[in-house]
Order: C-alpha cells, then structure tokens, then sequence
C-alpha cells in the first residue's frame, strides 16, 4: 500500500510538472467577455464555473449584452475581448456587411439548437391544415403550408404578418426565411438600397432581441419567432406559444455560434488565444459527457 502511494504521489507530482512546463507565456490574462442569455453560451459558462480559465492561467468576467450588434461592436471596440457570436457574425463583418472589421473564430460552440415558434392563436388558426398522425397528433415537422392560409386571411384584411429573426445574418434569418418559402409565402427580399429584407414580402421579418421574443409575441407585436433555447421552451412553460419546427429539421448540423475575436487580438496575443481556445474545448467535452 505504502508502495502504491509513494507512485501515486510521484505519478502526481510528475504530471504536475509537465503541466507547469507546458503553460503558455501569456500576454493577457485578464478578460472581459460578452454573451446573450441563450443555452448555446454553454461552454462559456462552464469553463468559467469549473475553472477550466483558471487552469489555463486566464481570470475572466462574463458579461451578458443587450443584443448581438452591442456585442460584435465590444469586440471592435476591445471593450469585450471576446464573445460568443452567431456563426454569420464573423463573416458578415469581415466582407463589410454592416460594422467592417476582421473578426475571426477559434473554435465553433454549437450546432443547430435554434427553432419556430408560432403564438397560441395562429397555432389554433394554423391546426385545420397541419396533417395528422394515426395517434391523432400533429404531424412533424409542421409546413409553413399550414400557416399560408391564416396569413393570407391577415393580407386580405390588409393587416400585416409580422414575425420575430434575431439578426440579419444569424441563421434563424436563413431559417425563417427557407420555412416560409418552402410553404409557398415570400419571406421578402434584400437590395444595396433597401436592407430590410422586406420588399414584396407576404411575412415581415423584423429583428427582436432572443430574451425579448416571448414577450414581444405576447404583446402581440409579432405572431411567431425564430430563434434559440431556451426561448422557445419559454413559450411553451408561459403557455403563450408552440414551436412547430426545429432548425435540426430543416438544417441538419448547422454551425449556430462561434466564439468570436478580432484578428488583432489573435495576433497580439497569440497564446492568450491558444489558452481561450483549450478551455472552450475542455468545456465542451464536459458538455458531451454530461448532457
């Protein structure tokens, strides 16, 4: 016994070594880095929870932001070192569609995850056109085809259909938009003089922050959303909506969110990005392993 402890703390005080000799020469250890309350922030939290930044050296503050273009432009600014984006972002900004700056992803946090929800009373207008199953049920994934028909109740009555995306270039634009189409409504489109994607378009797509799409539906300000948990779940625990199909049903394993930093930060501190990145990634095993 005495034997097997003896290996045991010298097995311990080995890997401890080689861990030590392993560690980066940092050129920051301290930051500051931006979120919006969705579950795909995951990785973040729990690398901060479980200490898996501490490990690397890295003393971090989580900051929850307003909505996804007070994030990016953090990152711009360098108020925020770094953030959990949508997979568009980075992109989106790079080619200059919107804030122009080189932002680039170390490492990708989630796929898929995101889904449709429609209010209580469209889903009751909607129900006489979705097929059923032998069980009675509705048949998933449901059509926008069951939707056309209510919206163009609402355009002959010369109202608006108007539904929640959470950012020009996140998928759930891409999403909503396919949904829509493929049930035969126009989900509009975009020109270099017109960018609110809303030319000849049956449904308008407006942008709603993912925290305030419940309640935006609620007020009646939009009739359905696209977007990611646990928005979606919230409709459904206040009893106000019915999500009708999932982003893994039209998109199997699409890239959702990225880490995001600047190229700038990458290349002024390259191992501080190395460490980032090893964290994530610790964080992310953790997360398969404990689902």
């Amino acid at each position: 016994m005495k034997n097997t402890l003896a290996v045991l703390l010298a097995t311990s005080s080995l890997l401890a070594t080689s861990a030590a000799a392993q560690s980066l020469d940092l050129e920051q250890e301290e930051l500051t880095l931006g979120f919006i309350k969705l579950t795909d922030m995951a990785p973040l939290a729990v690398a901060y929870e479980l200490g898996y930044f501490e490990d690397e050296g890295l003393f971090v503050t989580l900051e929850a932001q307003a909505n996804w273009k007070v994030l990016l432009d953090g990152v711009i600014s360098g108020e925020l070192d770094g953030a959990h984006m949508l997979a568009g972002q980075p992109l989106a900004a790079t080619i200059g569609y919107g804030t122009e700056a080189h932002i680039i992803t170390p490492f990708s946090m989630d796929l898929n995850g995101n889904a449709i929800t429609v209010s209580n009373e469209i889903w009751e207008e909607m129900r006489p056109n979705v097929p059923l199953m032998d069980d009675g049920l509705p048949q998933h994934p449901i059509s926008a085809e069951a939707l056309a028909p209510v919206v163009e109740d609402y355009l002959d009555r010369g109202e608006p259909f108007n539904m929640g995306m959470v950012f020009p270039v996140s998928t759930h634009n891409y999403e909503i938009r396919y949904w829509l189409a493929a049930g035969g409504l126009q989900p509009g489109f975009y020109s270099e003089q017109d960018i609110s994607g809303q030319i000849g378009a049956d449904v308008l797509l407006s942008v709603t922050p993912p925290p305030q799409m419940p309640s935006t539906m609620e007020a009646g300000t939009i009739f359905g959303y696209a977007v990611g948990e646990p928005w979606n779940q919230q409709a459904v625990f206040k009893d106000i909506g019915v999500p009708v199909i999932t982003d893994y049903e039209m998109w199997h394993n699409n890239p959702e969110k990225v880490f995001g930093i600047s190229a700038e930060f990458a290349a002024e501190n390259p191992n501080t990005t190395i460490a980032l990145t090893k964290a994530l990634i610790r964080a992310a095993i953790w997360l398969d392993e404990n689902d």
